[in-house]
This record gives C-alpha cells, structure tokens and sequence, in this order.
C-alpha cells in the first residue's frame, strides 16, 4: 500500500492536471488494440457516460470513448448495454453506467435524487394525470416485448419543444424516469424500452434487497465522484453526479478524518483540494514528477474533462461554452467544436465535420488557445490525433480551412501530409 503523506503535499497545476488524467484515463494513449472488457472498464473508470445525439462527428459517447480507447468498433457500446454490463440512467444528465452501480443509482433516485433533465420533471408530472395511457404502454410491452416509441402510433400531436412529442413519448419516458421500464437495448441509436424486471434479470440484479439509508448512498456518490475525477476541490464535487447541495471544505471533515479523502494544496488554488485514498500512489509519483502526461486526442464536448466550465477553467485555463445552441452570428469558434489535449494541456479547440459520404473529415477552424505557440512539434502531435480520429471516422481525407492564428492552418496541413 502506498503510505499516506503525514501533512498535505503541494504540487502544481500541471501535476493537478495529470492526476486528473490519469484517474480518466486520458493520460497516456491506449498501449494496445483495445477489447471489450477495455470498453466496460472505461466507463466503470468514469463512473458515467454522458449520452447525447449530435452526430456532425461521431455522437458523443463513442467520442469520449475513442478519445481513451483509441481505434475500437463502435458497436460495443450496444452489445455492453444489450449485454446487461452497462444501464440507462440519469445522473450528471442521460448517462450509460456500469451494471455494477446500479444499486447505487436507484436508490439515489428513491431516495428523491430525481432526475435533473427538463424533459424528464414533465415526464414524471405526466403519471397522475395520464396514468391509464401508461399503463396502456406498460400492458403493450409486457405482451409484445420491448418497443421503440416509433412503434406506437398517436393521432394527438401538440405543437412545439418537448409537448410535440406524442403521448406515448411522453409516457415511455414517465415510465423510464419512475424506473417501471429500462432501456433494454438501442436500434439506430433509439431506445429501445422493456419492463424493469426482465432487463434487470438479464443484468442479474436481484431487486427487493433493503434500500441503503441516504446518507451512505449520499456519501458512496461524493466518493465516486472524487474517484473518477483523480483531484477535485470541494465545490466542483456534486456536479459530477448531480446531488445536492453542492458542498463546502467542511461537509469533507469526516472523509478526511477516516483517511478515505487525502488533503492536497495546488499551487495557485485558494480552495484546497482532495484525492480519494485509491490514488495514494498516483498522488506520490505526481510529488515525484514521474506522472506524466503524452497522450494527444480530440475530446467530446461531453467528456467529463470538460463538461463542468468552472473545473476547465480553474484546472486547464479552459472557459467553454458549447455554441450548437447560440444562433449562427454569435458563434465565436463553430457549432460542435471539440477540445485538444495535448500531453497535459488543452491547447486549442476544433470545429470539424465527418462527411461520411465523401470520406472527408473536415476542419472548418481549429483555434489555437492564448499563449500556445503555433510550433511545428505542436502541428505534428496535432495531425497525428486528427489523423487517427479521421480514420476511425471512416473519413480518411482530411481537409483543413482556417486557422486561428492563420498561419497554423500550413503547418497542419504540412504536418497531415507528411504524417
């Protein structure tokens, strides 16, 4: 076991920033071809895996995937939830999470931990006013099996956002936010919803065991939390899972008393920050300066490095904002633009686009961040990233337009050619 430091260590930013990498897992690139149990563990090392369906690249989870595993097929994303290794559920927002946590999730949710998405609290007004539909919905899917909402057809359409859906939209995602359906399966990326019972039999869950009282679920969740994050200050915690309330230095007195949360101060932080005990080792090789980072990747704008703005900004001088939803003239950097790291650092952001019928990956702008130099070293790590993002993709040609500063946009194009 690695010994527990007597007093707080002081490392730097930097050295906070590999931590954090490296309890993510972004820290290095992938040492190998990865295989499907490289996948389960991913997302059991992230806790969960934000869900969203903007496909101008690849839709966000195989991204945040691809940016740790490298080149893998992306069908395994289904067959681990088709499997039962991974479930559906809402926590930081629609998330995969690994069978192994389910327990935890339910009862975070029965406890009142309600789902935080908008569509979801009207889903869940829906039960008593519309309650003989779904049960409707439920007598149709536990005599003819697991159903998309497309195979339910609705005369009642209203106008407008998420009262445009049909009732049995509505109500299948009532249902799924009350935990009476789950997600059996995807089809094209849709849901695929079956009864509780039968999707928690195949994941060999067992129901009916005594709910945990909600301190310890409330507890296990900070836990987790600074777990998956590798260091983490007091205030940036509760997001990771969406609880509340988000806590102060002293709600952690106790974790640190029991040793399960060390101290650590970082050079440049007012707050002080925490590793959970799991990360002893790490910890130290970062007091050593032997935890290095050297892994260069595109990141999804959902990946957990970046999904929390005031995290990017304190940790890697990063402030994002994800413009798919600013009209189009107030747009500073594009409409999906995904973040750089490169060996410890996010140094720029990249607005591309996979055409998947031309075989082209397009670069509209790549932005270089304040105070990164446009190095040909830098081009060339960035090209190769680029590059194996661009064949996985199935999209080898790569196409670059603009650069901000301009002169970047040659050194990368040189550097895609000779790579």
């Amino acid at each position: 076991m690695p010994r527990i430091p007597a007093s707080p260590p002081r490392i730097s930013i930097q050295q906070a920033r590999n931590l954090h990498l490296h309890a993510q897992g972004l820290l290095t690139a992938p040492a190998a071809m990865p295989e499907p149990a490289d996948l389960l563990a991913c997302i059991e090392r992230m806790g969960v895996l934000q869900i969203d369906t903007i496909h101008v690249v690849a839709r966000s989870p195989y991204l945040v995937l691809f940016s740790r595993l490298g080149n893998y097929p992306a069908h395994w994303l289904e067959h681990a939830l088709e499997q039962g290794r991974i479930f559906e559920c809402w926590s930081h927002e629609a998330c995969f999470a690994p069978a192994s946590t389910y327990a935890l999730h339910q009862a975070h949710r029965a406890h009142g931990g309600r789902e935080k998405h908008w569509a979801s609290k009207h889903a869940l007004r829906a039960h008593s006013a519309q309650r003989a539909g779904m049960d409707a919905v439920l007598e149709h899917i536990r005599q003819h099996g697991p159903s998309r909402s497309s195979d339910f057809e609705s005369a009642r359409r209203e106008p407008g956002g998420w009262w445009a859906w049909k009732d049995e939209k509505r109500w299948l995602e009532a249902l799924f936010a009350r935990g009476e359906l789950m997600v059996a399966r995807r089809e094209r990326f849709q849901r695929v919803y079956d009864l509780s019972e039968r999707v928690l039999e195949r994941m060999q869950i067992e129901t009916g065991e005594q709910m945990p009282p909600q301190a310890d679920v409330a507890r296990q969740l900070v836990l987790d939390a600074v777990r998956a994050l590798g260091i983490a200050q007091a205030r940036w915690i509760n997001d990771y899972f969406r609880t509340t309330p988000r806590l102060k230095d002293a709600d952690l007195a106790p974790l640190l008393a029991s040793g399960t949360l060390l101290p650590v101060n970082v050079s440049g932080w007012q707050q002080p920050a925490y590793v959970h005990r799991d990360h002893a080792g790490a910890l130290q090789a970062c007091v050593k300066g032997t935890l290095q980072a050297t892994h260069t990747t595109l990141l999804s704008p959902f990946d957990p490095l970046v999904w929390d703005r005031e995290r990017g900004q304190a940790m890697f001088d990063f402030d994002y904002t994800l413009e798919c939803y600013v009209p189009e003239a107030k747009r500073r950097y594009g409409y999906f633009v995904l973040p750089v790291l490169h060996c410890g650092r996010i140094v720029a952001r990249l607005d591309a686009k996979a055409h998947r019928e031309l075989g082209e990956f397009e670069i509209k702008q790549i932005h270089l961040q304040p105070g990164v130099e446009p190095a040909t070293e830098l081009a060339g790590g960035l090209a190769a990233a680029i590059r194996r993002c661009a064949d996985w993709h199935a999209t080898p040609k790569v196409r670059v337009r603009r650069s901000r500063p301009v002169g970047f946009a040659a050194l990368l194009r040189k550097a895609l050619i000779q790579g």
